[in-house]
């Protein structure tokens, strides 16, 4: 969504501290599993509001930006700087958020979870969205891809950093919690793409 391009995974890929209990002794989950702390057939319920507050673990940073740009509450605990289990639970139900998890373990002990099996951000995508996820981009953004903070459409008359076009030029809009202004440039189109072909 900024014209730069650096959405990052901040949370790489494999590294979480929790160790999920499963047959033959895998620390990866290998189904999708459900809301809840439901068993792992069941699923969240059909088209869960963009209202639905949600906390990613520390191996679905990337996961974390495509939810915002759809417009999800999507707190990520590595930016908050929680690894442990226990702290990644307490965050969970202290703020009312469903943890999305690849942790069977982690999910199975959370009040709410969405359980993912995949390492591949598209695939992720695609376990949300069969799960009743709506991944669409809105045409005003609402959550910061950086922060989660929400957006404000910067006024016309305003000036905009070095970085972001002019507002005469495009529509621009700012994050109230971190500062940074967004435009519908080519990282948006690409995860536009990302999305029509799930």
């Amino acid at each position: 969504m900024t014209g730069d391009d650096s959405d990052t995974d901040r949370g790489a890929e494999g590294t979480t501290g929790a160790v999920v209990a499963g047959d033959g002794g895998t620390d990866e989950a290998t189904d999708g599993g459900g809301i809840d702390g439901a068993a792992d057939d069941e699923t969240i319920p059909p088209e869960p509001a963009v209202e639905t507050a949600l906390l990613l673990d520390t191996m679905l940073g990337k996961l974390a930006t495509y939810l915002r740009m759809c417009g999800y509450d999507a707190a990520y605990a590595g930016e908050r700087g929680i690894e442990a289990d226990d702290d990644v639970l307490a965050l969970a139900h202290t703020e009312g958020r469903v943890l999305v998890t690849r942790d069977r373990e982690l999910a199975a002990r959370a009040e709410r979870s969405q359980l993912l099996s995949t390492r591949e951000v598209t695939e992720q995508l695609r376990e949300l969205r069969r799960s009743g996820f709506d991944l669409e981009l809105s045409d005003e953004p609402a959550r910061c891809s950086a922060c989660n903070g929400p957006l404000e459409r910067v006024d016309r008359t305003e000036p905009t950093p070095d970085y972001a076009p002019e507002t005469h030029e495009e529509t621009v809009w700012r994050c109230r919690n971190c500062g940074q202004h967004f435009w519908k440039g080519s990282h948006w189109d690409d995860v536009a793409g990302t999305l029509d072909d799930l």
